[in-house]
């Protein structure tokens, strides 16, 4: 687990809702979390109101651009894959 704020590390929630055509959308921007347990309890909280939602985390250098591959923390509903 990272340290509270760490820059290297970061840990979101996402949800989905669907489009009248049936296609998942984001429901909200990404929002960034200062450790896992804050956002796997933010993901839990919302979840009967979307479609899908999604904690996870990945390793990132900001400086160079680079993420690592994600980490999925909590998932419930429908959730499209992650890139």
């Amino acid at each position: 687990m990272s340290e509270a704020g760490d820059p290297s590390h970061m840990i979101v929630v996402m949800a989905f809702n669907r489009n009248p055509d049936g296609t998942l959308r984001k429901a909200f921007e990404p929002v960034m979390f200062d450790n896992e347990e804050q956002a796997e309890a933010a993901a839990r909280e919302i979840q009967d109101n979307h479609a899908g939602v999604i904690a996870w985390s990945r390793k990132a250098d900001l400086t160079l651009g680079e993420y690592g591959d994600p980490v999925e923390i909590y998932r419930h509903g429908e959730v499209p894959e992650m890139e």
